[in-house]
């Protein structure tokens, strides 16, 4: 199956999901610091329909900062409701602009992700297709914004239910799901850190969640006047 079509598939998982949601869990926290569901689902759809320059525009507006452009961009949204978001998200299900990028790699990494951040603090589990995780996996590590690298660089991280690997190292006892993206929950899970961030070297399936580029904290969307 083509990228591009993993990358469907995965916003269809998601608007399922989403679709399930009684309305008083798109307020609730997620992963990313800062924002809530609500937030998340804008920020997946977030850069869909801007082309070029307007991209350019707030690149240069936010100064190449990561959290300031994702926080323009995020205030675009910040009148759509629920129903609105799910509507849109039904017709966006196919990435375009941005998220299309090195094939529709950006936009599956990113639903992926995002996808994560929702489900874990709900208590929701899931098992995601590993033909995905295996593309995803060298984007979240290597990717400028992502770093999945700089939280994982003296960990070996090993797939219990596929061949991929990364890293070196002696293996431990136990799973490291989460510990590329800095996510403290998932640090404790694997009994980091050790110093500044770094994480023991653990076993790990190929279902981790591995880097986010919105795992820095992020300031909380100001309030809707009204």
């Amino acid at each position: 199956m083509a990228v591009i079509d993993l990358a469907r598939a995965e916003r269809a998982d998601f608007l399922a999901l989403l679709r399930s949601l009684p309305h008083e869990q798109w307020t609730h926290p997620t992963l990313c610091s800062g924002w809530d569901v609500r937030d998340v689902v804008a920020h997946v759809l977030s850069y869909d329909d801007l082309g070029g320059q307007q991209l350019l525009e707030r690149f240069v507006t936010g100064r190449l900062n990561t959290d300031r452009i994702n926080a323009s961009v995020l205030a675009d949204f910040d009148d759509a409701g629920p129903e609105q978001l799910l509507d849109r998200l039904a017709s966006h299900l196919r990435p375009s602009g941005l998220t299309a990028g090195m094939g529709g790699r950006i936009g599956l990494t990113d639903a992926l992700i995002h996808h994560q951040d929702i489900r874990r603090p709900l208590g929701l589990a899931r098992q995601v297709p590993v033909e995905r995780v295996l593309v995803a996996l060298p984007i979240a590590l290597f990717a400028p914004v992502v770093q999945g690298i700089r939280r994982v660089w003296d960990v070996r991280l090993l797939a219990t239910d596929t061949s991929w690997s990364f890293g070196r190292g002696p293996l431990g006892p136990r799973p490291c799901r989460g510990a590329a993206d800095g996510r403290r929950r998932a640090l404790r899970r694997t009994g980091g850190p050790r110093g500044a961030g770094a994480v023991p070297s653990r076993s790990t399936s190929s279902q981790l969640r591995i880097g986010c580029g919105t795992a820095r904290r992020r300031r909380r969307r100001r309030p809707r006047a009204g």
